[in-house]
């Protein structure tokens, strides 16, 4: 073999070192959720890029309220929910069709989730605590929604007869922001996010905030059985980016007691909530709900809230809570 023959194979050779394999495509995640501040995990694991991290390719689908996002996801239509629970995410997992694999928010005191809200003309009226609902309509998104169990915790925890109340299930956030302005509904339990720049509008009055009267497990991450058995490193990935999402949003606003405070990230966190909800800064400070730092369940709060639907007929009495939850992913929270 000639010098030259030698040395073009040589070169060859050491091309085939120092060119790197093609990189492994990622693999294309859907996820479903509200537009809203309490969904900063997930937010923050796409920007700061912790899916990414974990081969995965992030896709947002925004939705109007809670309930429809069980089922597209039961539907297959995403691959992934994270949201308020709800008589239909509990009927859907009582069926089989999705699993609950993890937390995300929490009502809890100090911080602001869910809101109840007055009209104007309400407030006027004299609707200006818990204890003056009876006799007043109050606007949910669906019955068995999450803001429907909250308006339920509040009824039981100033011992009020719910059958006076007019509950007026609209199908959506916006519906019923769109109620309060135009007073067409005396009141509504409505997320931070939305009815905040109402407030600060003058548009709508606040009665209080949820958290500080009847703290609950308020919201889950969850997907089909099926992914979980046929893509469990995916659902495993999926846990550990958003876990990621979580502890940092846990950090920017939540300090030693597990309290309200601004932490150190709290300036650059509140950027990028406001990125994705086009709030501005304040009112992404005005909305922040509890996040748990390791994304965890309070699994005998989940069991209240399945035996509580059961009891108002919207779930079969054969529904059990304990099994709509893999275990094998979930970590329990510990009594705050």
């Amino acid at each position: 073999m000639t010098s030259g023959k030698i040395l073009a194979g040589g070169l060859a050779a050491l091309t085939l070192l120092v060119v790197p394999p093609m990189a492994r495509a990622a693999d294309h995640i859907k996820i479903g959720t509200l537009k809203a501040t309490n969904v900063g995990p997930v937010y923050i694991a796409i920007d700061k890029g912790y899916f990414a991290e974990e081969g995965l390719d992030p896709e947002l689908v925004s939705f109007e309220s809670a309930q429809p996002i069980a089922v597209a996801n039961a539907a297959g239509s995403i691959d992934f929910g994270a949201t308020s629970t709800s008589a239909g995410l509990y009927s859907l997992a009582a069926q089989g069709t999705i699993k609950i694999i993890g937390g995300m928010y929490s009502e809890a005191p100090g911080f602001h989730n869910f809101a109840l809200a007055a009209s104007g003309k309400a407030y006027e009226g004299g609707l200006k605590s818990y204890k003056d609902l009876p006799s007043h309509s109050v606007a949910v998104t669906q019955v068995g929604s999450p803001v429907h169990y909250s308006l339920a915790l509040i009824v039981e925890k100033y011992k009020l007869d719910l059958a006076s109340i007019k509950v007026l299930p609209l199908q959506s956030i916006p519906n019923m922001a769109s109620a309060l302005i135009g007073n067409t509904a005396d009141s509504s339990v409505i997320n931070s996010t939305s009815i905040n720049p109402l407030l600060q509008a003058g548009q709508a009055k606040l009665i209080g905030w949820i958290g500080d009267e009847t703290p609950w497990q308020t919201a889950l991450t969850f997907t089909q059985p099926k992914t979980i058995a046929d893509r469990k490193k995916i659902v495993e990935a999926f846990l550990r980016a958003f876990k990621k999402g979580a502890r940092y949003y846990h950090d920017a606003y939540t300090g030693a007691g597990e309290k309200p405070v601004d932490g150190a990230t709290e300036p650059e966190v509140t950027g990028i909530l406001a990125k994705y909800t086009g709030l501005s800064a304040q009112q992404v400070k005005n909305s922040i709900a509890y996040v748990d730092p390791e994304a965890r369940v309070d699994m005998k709060d989940v069991v209240h809230q399945v035996e509580w639907f059961k009891s108002q007929k919207m779930l079969k009495d054969d529904a059990n809570g304990d099994a709509m939850m893999d275990k094998s992913l979930i970590v329990q929270i510990p009594a705050r």
